[in-house]
C-alpha cells in the first residue's frame, strides 16, 4: 500500500473512531473507557502497520480531547496498545496475537502509564493500578470486536 493511501486510511479511521466516541464510551469517573479505540488499533495495526496505527490511535485522542470526549489518559493507552498490536502483527501476521497485544499494550501497560498523568499533571489521587480493570476490560471488547472484524475480512478474501 502506498503512503497516499496509507495517510488517507488513517484519516478515515480517525475520523470514525472519533465520530463515535460521542456515543460508545463507559464514563469511569475522571475517565472514560472507549473500546471502539482498541477496535480501529487492531484495524490499523493490520491494515497500516505500527507507525500509521500509533499516529492513528494520537489522531484520534486529540480531537476526543478537543471535544470533549476523551481525556489525558487516552494518549497512553491507545498509542502503546496500537504499536504493541502493529509491533505483533509486523513479527508474525497472527490476528489473535495482535488482539492481544492490544490488550497487554491499552490494559495493562497504557494502564499504568496513566498513573503520572494522574498523579502529577491532574493532581488526582490514583493508586498505579487504579485504571488496570476498566481499561482491561475495555481493550479486551475492543481487541475481540477488531479480531471479529478482521477475521471477516479474510474469510470473504477482502484481507
Amino acid at each position: 500500500m502506498n503512503k497516499t493511501k496509507r495517510i488517507t486510511y488513517t484519516a478515515i479511521i480517525s475520523a470514525i473512531t472519533t465520530a463515535a466516541s460521542t456515543t460508545i464510551y463507559i464514563p469511569l469517573g475522571f475517565a472514560k473507557a472507549f473500546p471502539i479505540q482498541h477496535l480501529a488499533n487492531v484495524i490499523s495495526a493490520v491494515l497500516l502497520g505500527p507507525a500509521y496505527a500509533v499516529i492513528q490511535a494520537f489522531l484520534t485522542s486529540t480531537l476526543r480531547n478537543l471535544l470533549g470526549t476523551g481525556s489525558l489518559f487516552a494518549y497512553p493507552g491507545s498509542m502503546i496498545g496500537a504499536l504493541l498490536a502493529g509491533v505483533l502483527y509486523t513479527k508474525t501476521k497472527n490476528l489473535e496475537l495482535t488482539a492481544t497485544g492490544e490488550v497487554i499494550g491499552t490494559g495493562i501497560l497504557g494502564a499504568m502509564a496513566t498513573y503520572p498523568i494522574g498523579v502529577l499533571l491532574l493532581g488526582q489521587d490514583t493508586t498505579l493500578f487504579g485504571l488496570l480493570p476498566a481499561f482491561i476490560a475495555s481493550s479486551f471488547v475492543g481487541a475481540v470486536l477488531g479480531y471479529a472484524v478482521l477475521k471477516l475480512l479474510v474469510r470473504n478474501k477482502v484481507l
